[in-house]
């Protein structure tokens, strides 16, 4: 891996497989209509759970670069802060109860992580369910993946101001035993109070199993990132979706398995289906807030503008199958 000094403002990606994402097309034209001056953005690609001198030479890169503004992480939101927590200067409170950041940023002469999924869950799910969806079905949550993105939207969906709108319950699978014992420490320490079930893949029919047993209306997640950064769905062709579940598919781009699965049941079982788009551009617009101390709106007709701008850039990207 070679990192040069940046030559201009730089902001970065690290992630999986950047070259793909929508971004390397929307960023720029985002840049333009917020007045970010002269700045590019370049990705860092790593392999999944990559070893932590990987996270720390990225890092500590970012950190001491001058022209090196910040940068977005998906996929290694965990493992690269675990890796580098010590070469922050400060951390927010999301970051450190959750152990993991999405967001790299340098203010007043300060190296700084930050978690925004919790915020960003939160708008995305505004878009997705119904003002009482829990309240009104009684359904679960039930996701797949025990990474930072189910860390956060756990989190959100059952803080006991959301009194009756919250899950009967939430039930998170992971093929990693040590993912789910971090997200069990983690809902212990936010003190969770309604009943929490974690579950070790060890066969490809156990996401299956779990999905039969939910009741109607449940919101169901695939944020293993299989589909996107690799192949496959978390379910297999036998899965049957409950009754009016809303089905959330975290990915926007690649082969999405999960997504066609759920499409194939969309009729017959009466289900609400949705891609990572909307998560997308909360995700990527609430850390451009971030490293350039930006006001973004996050409604009404400022964010409209914002979705626009991004679909339409977004669709010049031929790796995209999607936008």
């Amino acid at each position: 891996m070679e990192l040069q000094p940046a030559t201009r403002k730089t902001f970065y990606f690290i992630g999986v497989t950047t070259r793909q994402s929508s971004i390397m097309n929307v960023f720029p034209a985002w840049a333009e209509f917020l007045g970010l001056g002269d700045v590019e953005i370049q990705g860092i690609d790593l392999p999944i759970h990559a070893p932590a001198s990987e996270y720390r030479k990225v890092t500590a890169f970012i950190k001491h670069d001058p022209l090196s503004v910040g940068a977005l992480v998906t996929t290694h939101k965990i493992d690269l802060y675990h890796a580098c927590h010590d070469l922050f200067d400060e951390i927010d409170l999301h970051a450190g109860m959750m152990g993991e950041t999405s967001c790299l940023s340098k203010r007043d002469g300060k190296f700084c992580c930050s978690a925004k999924d919790p915020v960003t869950s939160g708008f995305a799910l505004e878009h997705l369910l119904a003002p009482q969806h829990f309240a009104q079905t009684g359904g679960a949550v039930f996701s797949m993946g025990a990474g930072g993105s189910t860390i956060a939207l756990t989190w959100h969906l059952t803080q006991s101001c959301r009194a009756a709108n919250r899950p009967v319950k939430v039930i998170v699978s992971d093929t990693s035993r040590e993912r789910l014992d971090e997200i069990r420490s983690i809902h212990r320490q936010y003190e969770i109070d309604i009943p929490c079930e974690y579950v070790l893949v060890t066969a490809p029919d156990t996401n299956d199993n779990v999905l039969a047993g939910l009741p109607g209306g449940s919101l169901v997640i695939n944020a293993t990132g299989l589909g996107k950064d690799g192949p496959g769905s978390p379910l297999t062709d036998a899965a049957v979706f409950p009754d009016n579940a809303v089905v959330w598919e975290l990915n926007y781009r690649g082969e999405l398995a999960f997504l066609h699965q759920a499409k194939t049941q969309q009729a017959q079982q009466r289900l609400a289906v949705h891609d990572g788009w909307v998560y997308f551009l909360y995700g990527w617009t609430r850390v451009i807030a971030e490293v350039f101390d930006v006001d973004i709106p996050v409604n009404g007709p400022g964010f409209e503008k914002i979705s626009h701008i991004a679909a339409t850039a977004g669709k010049s990207n031929p790796e995209n199958k999607k936008r």
